[in-house]
């Protein structure tokens, strides 16, 4: 008998996630509802991050969104200001959101793996993703997303259980219990990294495909 990681292999959409994995003393995802979620993400002392953010960061945009846009961390703008990918890695963001006729807030949410800032901006730590585990999960149980964007080397092999370079996972069609995962560049390194924003368009073509594949036009 074929085991569930085997299943989606065959089917071709890469590794499942283990995120599912409740850290002790946390609620399961489904216990939570939008209200419980926020004030436990902003009350949360589960990590050593709690001691150095300004405010946790949940998440923005809408609840019942078929996109959900996975990040890897709020930086010293989105712990300011609360609210993930802003400055200019959120302009870029709703740049490219834009190119595929989508925009934030409109049947797209957008968060990250973490929901407090790592100190200088540092790479999450294991202790930390998995204090984070159960909100990332709770938001994925409350909005149902159609399709997943994860963006950045972090995100990508977080989520996906990996530590395959970025260039190994773009280009196909991950998944998560049948919801379809593409992953992108972080438009930070967009910034910084000029000629990689034409695969990104490839990233969003793929992952705009894949969603009018699910949803036909009547």
């Amino acid at each position: 008998m074929l085991s569930r990681d085997d299943i989606f292999s065959e089917l071709g959409i890469g590794p499942v996630w283990r995120l599912r994995e409740t850290a002790p003393g946390q609620p399961a995802p489904a216990a939570y509802s939008w209200d419980t979620l926020a004030d436990a993400v902003a009350r949360c002392t589960a990590c050593k991050l709690s001691a150095t953010r300004t405010q946790g960061v949940l998440g923005v945009g809408d609840r019942n969104a078929d996109w959900l846009i996975i990040g890897e961390a709020p930086g010293a703008e989105e712990d300011a200001q609360g609210e993930p990918f802003v400055g200019q890695a959120g302009k870029l963001l709703d740049a490219m959101l834009a190119s595929v006729g989508l925009k934030r807030g409109d049947n797209v949410y957008i968060t990250n793996v973490l929901k407090s800032r790592p100190p200088g901006n540092r790479n999450p730590e294991p202790d930390e993703v998995a204090a984070c585990r159960p909100y990332l999960l709770a938001q994925i149980e409350l909005i149902q997303p159609k399709l997943i964007l994860a963006l950045g080397r972090f995100a990508a092999q977080t989520l996906l259980d990996t530590d395959e370079a970025i260039a190994r996972l773009r280009g196909r069609v991950h998944g998560f219990q049948g919801v379809p995962l593409v992953v992108s560049y972080h438009p930070a390194y967009l910034l910084r990294n000029l000629p990689d924003k034409a695969r990104a368009w490839e990233d969003l073509c793929l992952a705009r495909r894949t969603y009018k594949s699910l949803t036909p036009d009547p």
